[in-house]
């Protein structure tokens, strides 16, 4: 049993697949199954089953998967405590979609001038995904938007508060208001994001709870395809306030809400268990500061 055989025994059982497992992690998926066929002769037992083209964990895997977490977060948090010089080092940020494009540009211009030895990666990804790998030490900082249930295992900390605003086309009647009443939006339809992106659970949940019944046009991937479609006619949106104050297009109209306004609340998280280098506790002060405006 060796540390690449249980980081590859992790990664099928969090994929479900070998092939992707093996896209993940560089390998080939023959070199990835006689890993596992390895692992499986020392243990004595299987560890993963194959199901048609997926894969699931046998009640030996189960029973594995703790611990192998254990031992790797031992491994890495050693050679990360190592290593960590605070001056070099590799520095992992995830934020959810609808974040990651508005708040962490600024912070990365300030943090790169303080520590330019730092090597920064940002990946974007889904709030599950994201408190996943943060609980995992995949990532030194997570950025997401409450209210999402985190694990009890992870640190968060809220940044600020920030007003989901309606998206109009420019001449739509709607955008004639200085503030748009709960009631104008009922039957209008609405462009979303889709399944996975907290944003779209925010926005239902606001309306609903004010009878109003979201009509969607369509789901995509991406805020900005969301306010291209909305430029368009296909419908309105309701977008956080970051991407409202970089948007300078001349085709879409913002409004607030008369009365209560739709608001979200952007957090930081991280793995308190785990070993954090001295470029990532810098990076978290940094983000912890910061402040739009």
């Amino acid at each position: 049993m060796d540390i690449v055989q249980l980081r590859s025994f992790l990664k099928i059982a969090d994929l479900g697949s070998f092939t992707r497992a093996a896209e993940e992690l560089g390998v080939s998926q023959p070199a990835l199954s006689q890993q596992m066929a390895r692992l499986e002769a020392e243990l004595g037992r299987p560890v993963l089953e194959r199901a048609g083209r997926s894969v699931r964990v046998t009640e030996a895997g189960r029973l594995l998967l703790p611990r192998a977490e254990r031992i790797l977060a031992l491994a890495d948090d050693t050679r990360r405590e190592l290593i960590d010089d605070g001056r070099a080092g590799r520095v992992v940020v995830a934020a959810i979609p609808t974040i990651a494009p508005f708040l962490l540009p600024p912070v990365l211009r300030e943090y790169r001038r303080a520590h330019p030895g730092a090597s920064v990666q940002v990946d974007e990804e889904v709030t599950e995904t994201l408190l996943r790998r943060c609980q995992r030490g995949e990532i030194d900082v997570g950025v997401f938007a409450l209210p999402a249930e985190a694990p009890a295992s992870l640190e968060v900390e809220p940044l600020f508060e920030e007003e989901l605003v309606l998206a109009l086309p420019a001449d739509h009647p709607l955008a004639r208001l200085d503030a748009v009443p709960i009631d104008a939006v009922r039957g209008e339809p609405f462009v979303l994001l889709g399944e996975g992106h907290c944003l779209s659970d925010h926005i239902r949940s606001f309306c609903q709870q004010r009878a109003v019944q979201p009509i969607s046009t369509g789901k995509t991937g991406q805020l900005a395809t969301v306010q291209e479609l909305v430029a368009l006619g296909h419908g309105v949106s309701f977008v956080p306030e970051m991407a409202r104050r970089v948007d300078a297009s001349p085709h879409r109209a913002y409004r607030s809400m008369l009365g209560d306004r739709p608001r979200r609340t952007v957090a930081a998280c991280w793995n308190p268990d785990r070993y954090q280098t001295r470029l990532a506790r810098a990076f978290l002060e940094r983000l912890l500061a910061y402040r739009p405006g």
